[in-house]
């Protein structure tokens, strides 16, 4: 069995602007299709900063796919089993946080990618090809292609090798961990400070020396505004979670102020 080229790689690679959002609290059967009904052209469930098992994870994925939205897992950390177990669920991709250094985000490829490019284990049949049979050789390359392989950049450290870490073969995107970046340079939460935007302006000048991706999670439009003109060319907009409580809360005050 072979697969198609993944459109967010190709979208990438063409230069052109990709747009999804997270996933923190909603483990829905209908949350992806959702996100594709809005527009969304991928999805990032997490598993950082939430409970979720790799049942409630097998069960997003799979009810993400068939909307043609590409699905994600952040995993709670670098190691290989979070890596095979995303994959392995049908994840089209993969967000690792903390990355430091150019060795590990070297790790984190072999672990996502099958032999020769990697020391991914291999099982067919299952969740990750659809439990189809075909040609398996075939389908590893073309898996091999596909996944998108995200390393977050949240650290002093993370900053300092980001220009090592773009350059690994196999990393497709270095996206800003904003919170826990600033935390890392001292100026928690201080988004409009200098030292923070030129540390944006780093990550994406980066990326774009080794041909990869910038990546965000936007909070708002004019946010994501001022990353696309730094260079940004793949942002999430927002979470779940925030979304609708915003949403709400604006319609819940329009609602009395008419009242």
């Amino acid at each position: 069995m072979t697969i198609k080229q993944w459109t967010i790689k190709q979208g990438l690679h063409d230069g052109g602007l990709v747009l999804g959002t997270f996933v923190f609290e909603f483990a829905t059967n209908g949350i992806g299709r959702l996100a594709a009904g809005a527009g969304a052209q991928f999805v990032i469930f997490d598993a950082e900063h939430t409970g979720w098992g790799w049942e409630t994870l097998g069960r997003l994925v799979a009810t993400t796919k068939p909307a043609g939205v590409e699905p994600y897992i952040r995993v709670p950390t670098a190691e290989r089993s979070q890596i095979s177990r995303a994959l392995d669920t049908g994840a089209r991709g993969i967000m690792i946080p903390m990355v430091d250094s150019a060795e590990q985000a070297r790790d984190v490829v072999r672990w996502a990618k099958y032999p020769p490019d990697g020391v991914r284990g291999a099982a067919f049949g299952v969740a990750h090809d659809d439990y189809v049979a075909g040609d398996n050789v075939a389908y590893m390359r073309d898996t091999n292609a596909g996944t998108l392989v995200i390393t977050q950049i949240e650290t002093v450290a993370g900053l300092e090798a980001v220009e090592e870490i773009a350059a690994v073969d196999g990393v497709d995107v270095v996206w800003v961990g904003h919170f826990d970046l600033t935390n890392s340079m001292g100026i928690p939460g201080r988004f409009d400070h200098p030292d923070y935007l030129a540390a944006l302006d780093r990550v994406a000048k980066a990326a774009r020396a080794a041909g990869k991706a910038a990546g965000f999670m936007a909070g708002g439009t004019q946010e994501a505004a001022m990353l696309i003109e730094r260079g940004f060319r793949i942002l999430a907009y927002g979470g779940d979670l925030w979304i609708y409580q915003a949403a709400l809360r604006a319609g819940l005050r329009e609602v009395r102020e008419r009242g």
